[in-house]
C-alpha cells in the first residue's frame, strides 16, 4: 500500500471517531429530570436518587445521561418544561419531591415513563389506578404526608399538651385537601384548633407568622413543598423569634433550627432512582407497586429547645431517632 493511500485510511478513520463518540452519547437513554424548585435546593435528592441508578448499573455520563429542568419556585412553569422533556424525546421523567411537578408530568405524556416522589396517596388522589398496580405510565415513591401530619401534630401535642391555638403553616399548591381534612380530624379528637396560613414565597411567609403572632398562636405545624424548602433557615428563624415551638416535615428542617421533624427516610430518593433504572432495564410502570413508607426519623433539636425554654418529656425523648445538642 502506498503511503498516500495509507494516510488517506488513517484520515478517514480520525475524522470518524468524533462522529462514533457523539452517535454512541447520543444513544444513551436520557432521563428528563423535572423539579419545582431552583438547581441546588436540596442536592441529597439528586445524589440518592443517582445512588439508585447505580445500584442499577447506570452511571450518569457513561451509560445514562440527564436532563435537568427547574422552575425556580414559579410552578406555573412546570407545564411547559414538562413538555420541553416530552419534545426532547427523553426515556424517562423523575417528577420527585412535589406534587405540582408529578401532575405536570402526567399532564404531559402518558406514553413516556414517569417516577414520581410525592407526600400523598396517589391511588387516593387518582393519580394512579391503585397502589399495588399503578397501571398508567407512572409509578414511584409515596411518603403518605398526610398520616404523617395527623402523627406530627400529635408529637406536638405530647410536647404542649396544654397548648390549644396550633398554626399550620402550607403552601397550597403543595399540602392537598384530603391532607388538610386529616390534620382537622386529628385536632378535633384531642382537643386542638388548628388554623391555616397559607403561604407560597418569602414575603407571604413573613406575613403568615405576623399574623400567627397578632392572632396569639402557641405552636406551629410547619409543612413541605415548594418555596418551603429553600426558605428553610428563614422558617426557622422566624419559629424561634416569635417564640413557636414547632414540628417539621424533614431531618434538614430540625438540622437548621427547627424544634422538631417527623418523617419518613430521605431512602426513599434511593428507591426511586432503583425504579428509574429497572425501567430502563425494560419494567413497564404499570406493573411496579408503589412504594410506601417503612422508615420513619424522629429527630429534635435541643438547642432550640433552650432558646424556647422548653423541656421535653423523657418519653417523647427516649422516642427520638437522633437528639441535636
Amino acid at each position: 500500500m502506498r503511503r498516500r493511500d495509507f494516510m488517506k485510511i488513517i484520515g478517514s478513520a480520525a475524522a470518524a471517531w468524533p462522529l462514533a463518540a457523539r452517535a454512541q452519547q447520543g444513544a444513551l437513554p436520557v432521563i428528563g429530570w423535572l423539579q419545582a424548585t431552583s438547581r441546588g435546593a436540596n442536592p441529597e435528592f439528586l445524589a440518592l436518587f443517582r445512588k439508585g441508578l447505580s445500584e442499577m448499573g447506570y452511571v450518569e455520563g457513561r451509560n445514562v445521561a440527564i436532563e435537568f429542568r427547574y422552575a425556580d419556585n414559579v410552578l406555573q412553569r412546570l407545564p411547559e418544561l414538562a413538555a420541553e422533556l416530552v419534545r426532547r424525546q427523553v426515556a424517562l421523567i423523575a417528577a420527585l419531591a412535589g406534587r405540582a411537578q408529578v401532575i405536570a408530568a402526567m399532564s404531559a405524556t402518558t406514553t413516556i415513563p414517569i417516577v414520581f416522589e410525592l407526600g400523598e396517596d396517589p391511588a387516593q388522589t387518582g393519580l394512579v389506578a391503585s397502589l399495588n398496580r399503578p397501571g398508567g405510565n407512572a409509578t414511584g415513591v409515596t411518603s403518605m404526608n398526610g398520616p404523617l401530619g395527623a402523627k406530627r401534630l400529635s408529637l406536638l401535642h405530647d410536647l404542649l399538651p396544654r397548648a390549644r391555638r396550633v398554626a399550620a403553616l402550607v403552601n397550597p399548591d403543595a399540602f392537598p385537601e384530603s391532607a388538610m381534612k386529616l390534620m382537622e380530624s386529628t385536632a378535633a379528637s384531642i382537643g386542638i384548633d388548628i388554623k391555616y396560613y397559607f403561604a407560597r414565597n418569602a414575603a407571604e411567609i413573613d406575613e403568615a407568622f405576623a399574623k400567627m403572632a397578632e392572632e396569639r398562636a402557641e405552636a406551629l405545624f410547619g409543612s413541605a413543598g415548594g418555596p418551603f424548602i429553600e426558605r428553610r433557615v428563614q422558617i426557622m428563624t422566624l419559629a424561634v423569634r416569635y417564640g413557636l415551638p414547632a414540628i417539621f416535615s424533614g431531618r434538614a428542617d430540625a438540622e437548621a433550627g427547627g424544634l422538631m421533624s417527623y418523617s419518613t427516610s430521605l431512602d426513599r430518593f434511593r428507591l426511586a432512582g432503583l425504579y428509574a433504572g429497572r425501567i430502563l432495564k425494560g419494567e413497564k410502570p404499570a406493573d411496579l407497586p408503589v412504594v410506601l413508607p417503612t422508615k420513619f426519623e424522629f429527630v429534635i433539636n435541643l438547642q432550640t429547645a433552650r432558646t424556647l425554654g422548653v423541656e421535653f418529656p423523657p418519653t417523647l425523648l427516649a422516642l427520638a431517632d437522633e437528639v441535636i445538642e
